[in-house]
């Protein structure tokens, strides 16, 4: 997950808004590392699963990491600023999407984590022509190969 969040880090090139889905456990926040690693940032990278928000400060501008789980209502994401944080950052990902129906209909990019018995099956669909220029990046892959799904 850590390194496919690098190759995904390596095709964002302009303001998104990304969903990362799947089971406790999948390897969301892992992913959400990776991604940050692939950014530039070199320190700890936490789970907001508490907090709801984790944003970092790097050269190529301002991320949030949102954790949506411990949300009762998607309406809290009024109170939360949530407009703000779309508007100011760079790069958001944000965790259990589902969570914030409604209030996410900019998604650039939807990661869908599925554990398998051997690794982890990544679907990933673009909702914006900044998505399907991610996925194009992902596409071409190392010498012209396509990317595996299995991470």
């Amino acid at each position: 997950m850590d390194a496919f969040g690098g190759r995904l880090a390596a095709q964002i090139t302009g303001r998104t808004m990304l969903t990362l889905s799947g089971d406790l456990g999948a390897g969301k926040t892992t992913l959400a590392r990776g991604i940050l690693r692939g950014l530039g940032h070199r320190g700890s990278v936490k789970s907001p699963t508490y907090t709801v928000i984790e944003p970092y400060d790097l050269p190529i501008g301002r991320i949030y990491h949102f954790d949506l789980y411990r949300l009762d209502d998607p309406e809290e994401l009024e109170f939360l600023g949530f407009r703000d944080y779309l508007n100011d950052g760079f790069l958001c990902m944000l965790e259990w999407p589902e969570k914030g129906a409604g209030y996410l209909d900019s998604v650039d990019l939807t990661v869908v984590i599925d554990v398998r018995r051997r690794g982890r099956k990544l679907a990933l669909a673009a909702y914006s022509d900044a998505g399907a220029v991610i996925l194009q990046g992902l596409s071409s892959g190392v010498a012209g190969e396509a990317p595996k799904s299995d991470v």
